[in-house]
């Protein structure tokens, strides 16, 4: 499939998604899922982890203790799915980041394009892709975390359940957190099916609260396998450095 094929089926594809009920979920519980990718483009992207030349670095999890498992970061250019869905589900993304800056009484505001924003990113010495599979087994996990890369950070990013659960895996729940002030922590366990993906703040949400919005801090993981093999493709806006 030729580019300019690859870029109109993804404009179609993105075009059924309903943004606004994306937009209201991400507004009124801070996460929205939605389909992404078909069962033969999951198999095809867990195909790739064997293929060292596609990527940049390795993190062994248990090594730093973020969890069990691992994870490999692509390298530029990006697979052509991987960098058309990205470029894709910024402009939607954007504008429900613009929105939560705006009640965060933030300044900034992101541009139009991925592209635009990217520029932004190399401007600040961002320049490493951060889109990613993951690999657990059996006992695997994810600690609860943040993925931030420098200066930058955009508000959304997207974890895509590549394995079919209960098929391929089990357990294997994606984790969400949220830390609202002068109380205590509040959970999610999302259940993803294949294809699917979860969009979630990087770092923190807007709430609103009796005197106007307030910051809620967030963090995600995956909680653990209790077997056989989950993959995943995390789908991060901004670069690093």
């Amino acid at each position: 499939m030729g580019g300019k094929e690859t870029a109109r089926t993804w404009k179609k594809r993105l075009a059924r998604l309903d943004w606004p009920a994306v937009w209201e979920a991400l507004d009124h519980r801070g996460w929205a899922t939605a389909p992404l990718l078909t069962p033969t483009e999951c198999a095809g992207l867990i195909a790739l982890w064997p293929e060292q030349d596609r990527f940049r670095s390795r993190i062994e999890m248990a090594r730093f203790r973020f969890g069990e498992g691992a994870y490999q970061y692509f390298r530029y250019p990006l697979p052509r799915l991987i960098a058309e869905a990205r470029a894709g589900l910024y402009p939607g993304l954007a504008a429900a980041a613009n929105r939560w800056q705006e009640r965060l009484g933030v300044a900034r505001r992101f541009p139009s394009t991925l592209n635009q924003y990217l520029e932004a990113c190399r401007r600040e010495g961002q320049t490493k892709p951060t889109p990613l599979l993951l690999r657990y087994e059996t006992g695997g996990y994810n600690c609860l975390h943040q993925d931030l890369y420098g200066e930058l950070a955009f508000p959304f990013q997207a974890t895509c359940l590549l394995s079919r659960p209960e098929e391929d895996f089990t357990g294997g729940e994606f984790l969400l957190v949220e830390q609202r002030p002068r109380a205590q922590s509040r959970g999610e366990a999302i259940r993803l099916r294949q294809g699917e993906m979860v969009i979630f703040p990087v770092r923190e949400r807007p709430v609103a609260g009796k005197r106007g919005f307030y910051r809620v801090v967030m963090r995600h993981g995956v909680s653990t396998i209790h077997s056989g093999v989950r993959y995943a493709l995390g789908v991060i806006f901004h670069d690093a450095r």
